[in-house]
């Protein structure tokens, strides 16, 4: 390009707007710190988090090698257990979902008086729902499994009976750590949750240690020390919670008087979120009763590739919970541009550290596999599952479920809900039954059904996002009392 070209392009009114409404605005930000988020505070809200969910599969991996060594009925009962409490816990998840959404979004605006309130009733609603759900299954936990997965080996029944006692009467704690910790995302501080986690963690193995080494109590071992784990991290946060230092804090805690306007708008983030979750872990447990009907060598192999498969969700998940606090925060603060762009940096950071964490599984899933003391058939099996999902969850999983996060940052949570519902019953559920069945490929083509549920969100929720009528959801939020 000549000179006399560069010249021409350069004084051009085009190009002129261009540097005053893009570049000019983009390097002002940079001097001025303007932007919401900078790459430091991107770092520092991700990587605590990345870290706690990294620990906290580990630690449900060394919870399952320790209870196999009560045999693979003990690790059957755990896994079908585990799945029921995965569908009783999105409740007062999607709570703490909603609650850290409206937090943010009041941050976003600089109300920090709203948020506070918010954070309170968040707090009281998920214990208050969590506290519920114990009781229903506490009473009804035998029913449960027999109606759920049917008539399955004595051996696991007795494990999985004894297994969901303990951890039901954990919930109510579950849901006050898991709130407090949305609230402290919110402000953008994950690093108190992470060093709860640690104390929890830390807790969760020695106690296993002692009760199914020293005690033999199996499956009830591991499921007294998450009780425990639990009750100390839940008395941890609402400590720290107090904390006046805190951007949102909560004072005189007992002191409680239902707002219903900032709980409506709780609801109105969380329930379609819960519906969605419960949705999806009910699927999951329609496929779990059907994988139990191949015998405990399939239970098993399933169990053990589900377990290591968390550790690639665990960088989903980190960034999910930053992508509420981000988006969150630009969204309530009306910057529509940020959000999207935030969202973008965040999804290209998620396929980075994805793919490097599915090398290095894929490298070591043999290895791994051996500690579980399987039979040769599972372990065979449970790698053929492990690499399979390692090939699709480092390609279509980000956008199948980290990218609705930033839909329902922005408020817009019932397109998410209805994809996500009709994709699970139609894909997951129905394909898992022609699959396995039909085709004969037994728990393969559960998994096989799964990877088809994930290409169908990928698609319509990509294409939602490039519209871009996501960002028209938020309506501002009036101040809460």
């Amino acid at each position: 390009m000549s000179k006399m070209q560069k010249n021409i392009i350069i004084k051009s009114p085009f190009y002129i707007d261009f540097i005053k409404t893009r570049c000019y605005t983009y390097y002002i930000k940079m001097i001025t710190g303007d932007f919401m988020f900078t790459k430091k505070d991107i770092i520092r809200i991700l990587l605590p988090l990345f870290a706690e969910q990294i620990l906290a599969v580990t630690v449900g991996m060394l919870d399952t090698v320790m209870v196999s060594s009560a045999g693979e009925a003990a690790v059957s009962g755990v896994s079908l257990v585990d799945s029921i409490n995965l569908l009783l816990n999105t409740v007062f998840t999607a709570m703490a979902t909603g609650g850290a959404v409206v937090c943010s979004q009041f941050l976003g605006k600089k109300d920090e008086t709203s948020a506070r309130a918010s954070a309170k009733q968040l707090v009281w609603c998920t214990t208050f729902i969590a506290i519920i759900i114990m009781a229903v299954a506490l009473i009804f936990r035998t029913s449960l499994l027999k109606l759920i997965f049917g008539k399955i080996e004595k051996d696991v029944m007795f494990h999985a009976q004894r297994y969901f006692l303990f951890t039901s009467l954990s919930f109510p704690f579950m849901a006050i750590y898991g709130g407090c910790a949305a609230i402290f995302r919110s402000m953008g501080n994950s690093k108190i949750s992470m060093y709860a986690s640690i104390v929890m963690n830390v807790l969760n193995v020695i106690g296993n240690s002692i009760l199914i080494y020293l005690f033999h109590l199996g499956a009830a071992g591991a499921a007294i020390a998450t009780l425990f784990a639990r009750i100390v991290g839940a008395v941890i946060m609402l400590y720290l919670i107090r904390n006046r230092n805190n951007v949102i804090y909560l004072e005189r805690l007992l002191s409680y008087k239902p707002d219903f306007t900032i709980i409506k708008r709780i609801l109105g983030i969380g329930i379609p979120s819960g519906l969605e979750n419960s949705m999806f872990q009910f699927g999951k447990l329609l496929t779990q009763s059907l994988i139990s009907t191949f015998g405990t060598a399939a239970i098993a192999a399933n169990s053990v590739a589900h377990t290591l498969s968390t550790f690639e969700y665990a960088v989903g998940t980190a960034i999910s919970l930053t992508m509420i606090t981000v988006v969150g925060q630009c969204i309530g603060a009306e910057n529509k541009k940020e959000a999207k762009s935030y969202t973008l940096k965040l999804m290209g950071i998620e396929y980075a550290v994805m793919i490097g964490v599915v090398v290095i599984i894929g490298l070591s899933a043999n290895i791994i596999i051996g500690f579980y003391n399987l039979s040769e058939e599972a372990s065979k099996l449970g790698y053929t599952l492990i690499m399979l999902h390692g090939i699709l969850v480092a390609t279509i999983w980000p956008v199948s479920f980290t990218l609705p996060n930033a839909f329902r940052a922005a408020s817009d949570v019932k397109y998410p809900m209805f994809i996500s519902v009709l994709s699970m019953w139609v894909f997951r559920v129905g394909f898992s039954y022609v699959f396995a069945l039909s085709f004969d490929l037994g728990v393969l083509g559960v998994w096989l059904a799964m990877f088809t549920d994930w290409a169908f969100r990928a698609i319509l929720f990509l294409v939602h996002f490039l519209r871009g009528s996501w960002l028209k959801k938020y309506k501002p939020i009036q101040k809460a009392g």
